[in-house]
């Protein structure tokens, strides 16, 4: 387990030392390792305020994502979960989309994660109050695609009614998920957040192991699983909403990095968070560099290519799953 995780973390590094590599001017690699460290000029600027920043954000978002999925699907136990079960993103989408359609992201910076993370927030809250608080896990999985649903259906009015077509397409592009021009300014706004969320997660490994006996033998070993589900949903809320409001709708990676991660860990719920996290990191960073590096007169956007790797994968899983019912029921 150590040595797997050790190994993963390498090569996060590699990749996110790599990616600052990578970009449309092309730097020497004397030049950007001279601008990483100070030198001031345009290879410093470039390093440190263009490249340096998507970096961080890249192993951010999906490493906050992949630990998101791998919680959820231990919560859940079930291995299709993943943060839009509990509509999630859609409503940290509909709120930062809401902030986008009235201007308040260009008066205040900080505008845009608050309304994110409150969009993912209510959405959870809203879920909860559904499903109520004693609800089973199916009732909360279909309270939340039912509100999941509801907030992407309003985003789809909010991008309608824009009075401002160049709004309407910052709001399109931002939704399809990328880290293209962000700052530390997006850095500073979002890490602090994924920080606590991603804490608050790993923290339930122990609780995640008892929940996969069954929620009523966790409650006889002593585990509050009531209060278990509560900080797992609102760490969820709180890394998904920080995530969305500075890369915007990067799908999949919750779903994908846990199932990778059970291939090379084994199936334990509480095991598998900390891979997860590092091979969503390295998910979301290959797909940046991916963008990065294939040729077009647009770059394109991340969400758009975790979505093309994603899809096929979630089907196979599907697939799977079908194979396995019907040998089980022959």
């Amino acid at each position: 387990m150590r040595a797997g995780s050790a190994i993963l973390l390498g090569a996060v590094l590699v990749a996110a030392f790599g990616s600052l590599f990578a970009g449309a001017a092309d730097l020497a690699p004397r030049a950007v390792l001279a601008g990483l460290f100070g030198e001031p000029g345009t290879a410093g600027l470039i390093v440190r305020e263009i490249r340096l920043p998507r970096m961080i954000l890249a192993v951010t978002v999906g490493a906050v994502l992949g630990l998101s999925g791998a919680a959820l699907q231990g919560l859940l136990r079930n291995p299709l979960a993943d943060p839009a079960v509990f509509g999630a993103p859609q409503g940290a989408a509909l709120g930062a989309v809401a902030v986008l359609y009235l201007g308040a992201a260009e008066a205040v910076s900080w505008m845009l994660p608050t309304g994110a993370v409150a969009g993912a927030l209510s959405a959870v809250v809203l879920v909860v109050l559904v499903a109520g608080r004693e609800a089973s896990v199916t009732v909360v999985v279909l309270a939340g695609l039912a509100v999941g649903s509801l907030a992407a259906a309003a985003s789809s009015i909010v991008i309608s009614l824009s009075p401002n077509p160049f709004a309407v397409t910052e709001i399109v592009f931002w939704l399809l998920g990328s880290f293209e021009d962000r700052s530390m300014r997006h850095v500073a706004l979002a890490v602090p957040a994924a920080l606590v969320a991603g804490a608050l997660m790993l923290r339930q490994g122990e609780a995640l192991r008892l929940l996969a006996l069954g929620e009523e033998t966790a409650a006889s070993l002593g585990r509050p699983v009531a209060a278990t589900r509560a900080v797992i949903v609102a760490a969820v809320a709180l890394g998904t909403g920080a995530s969305v409001a500075v890369s915007g709708a990067i799908g999949f990676v919750g779903l994908v990095a846990p199932h990778l991660a059970r291939g090379l860990f084994g199936s334990d719920p509480g095991r598998i968070l900390w891979p997860s996290a590092l091979i969503g990191a390295l998910l979301t960073l290959g797909a940046d560099l991916a963008v990065r590096l294939i040729p077009s007169t647009t770059e394109l956007r991340v969400g758009a290519v975790t979505a093309v790797l994603g899809v096929p994968f979630f089907l196979w899983i599907v697939a799977r799953r079908r194979a396995a019912m019907a040998a089980g029921a022959a």
